[in-house]
């Protein structure tokens, strides 16, 4: 009897360091991929918004004014962002919680 406790308790521990092991390795991969995501994104962002800001200041005839218009936009974005911000986090921890728990 003891043996068949002290092998399921071995098989047992094995069992949770090989689901450390795939949970820890899925998370890696996943933050390296959104790492390269955001870094990609943050370019394609940064780009685009030069180009949106000088097409709005070329039509208004004043370059500076197309980059308050954007950077105008970009502060009401935070403001909602701030506002929402106790959403976010629940939701982020929740998905965070339910990717870790599968």
């Amino acid at each position: 009897m003891i043996d068949i406790i002290k092998d399921y308790t071995t098989r047992r521990l094995d069992l949770i360091k090989l689901q450390f092991t795939e949970k820890s390795s899925l998370s890696a991969g996943i933050i390296a991929f959104l790492s390269i995501l955001l870094i990609a994104f943050s370019f394609f962002i940064i780009l685009f918004n030069f180009g949106i800001a000088f097409l709005i200041g070329q039509s208004l005839g004043n370059a500076a004014h197309g980059f308050l218009i954007v950077a105008g936009f970009y502060f009401v974005l935070m403001i909602i962002v701030f506002l929402m911000k106790k959403k976010i986090v629940t939701v982020v921890a929740n998905q965070v919680i339910d990717f870790l728990n599968k």
